[in-house]
């Protein structure tokens, strides 16, 4: 790869800026990273998002890719030793298993944003179904499908740090028969990159974001937790 300057338009809090990040640190890619207020975007942020969404990767401050997934494959491209499987099949096989993992991102927008305890059960059951399928197709030693770290294993590496902090005040066992997958999900928290895709204080962050939804989940943190 010639020499290019990366500058990752972020938010604290957003799991898409993290499978970016731990994509640009298993590659090894030098980069800067530019937090912004979503609350209250910058004039220069909303001509380079058309969607108004995070993450932004700025190339040679004059190019601009939107999309995580776009960002991730294209860092990958670009660079030695792909983080994609070598088999088609395979690799098609994560690219859709991606997808699900985007899917459960929104599963778990609706889950923090239910406002009634039976909408929030349900919404849980539903992601339940989902790691449930993973589990049929995960390798257990220790990654996705194997000793090698994977751009589906940057993907999911956001998601389980979600049940990370949730599991701090509420015990939703959202793994409690699924061993596979409580094995990749410690697995990923030990990963050095992995740890490096958020700030220390990322869980006190969250807790607050949960807190102000106003939502079902924010009634289940206890007083020490605020």
């Amino acid at each position: 790869m010639k020499h290019q300057n990366f500058n990752l338009i972020s938010h604290v809090l957003c799991p898409y800026v993290q499978r970016s990040i731990i994509t640009l640190k298993e590659k090894n890619i030098p980069f800067t990273r530019t937090d912004i207020d979503l609350a209250n975007k910058p004039a220069w942020f909303k001509q380079k998002s058309p969607m108004g969404k995070v993450p932004i990767l700025i190339v040679d401050d004059n190019r601009a890719l939107f999309e995580s997934s776009v960002i991730c494959e294209y860092l990958d491209e670009v660079t030695a030793d792909s983080l994609h499987p070598r088999d088609s099949f395979e690799k098609a096989n994560h690219r859709a298993l991606i997808e699900l993992g985007s899917a459960i991102l929104n599963n778990i927008a609706s889950l923090y944003n239910a406002k009634e305890k039976a909408r929030f059960q349900n919404i849980h059951t539903e992601i339940q179904g989902k790691f449930q399928f993973l589990e049929k197709e995960l390798s257990g030693i220790p990654f996705f499908s194997g000793d090698k770290f994977h751009l589906i294993d940057a993907v999911y590496s956001p998601i389980f740090r979600y049940f990370e902090v949730f599991d701090s005040f509420t015990e939703l066992n959202t793994f409690a028969h699924l061993p596979k997958c409580q094995l990749w999900r410690k697995a990923l928290s030990q990963r050095k990159s992995v740890k490096q895709a958020v700030s220390e204080d990322y869980p006190a962050l969250l807790v607050q974001f949960l807190i102000n939804r106003d939502s079902y989940i924010s009634q289940l943190i206890p007083p020490k937790n605020r």
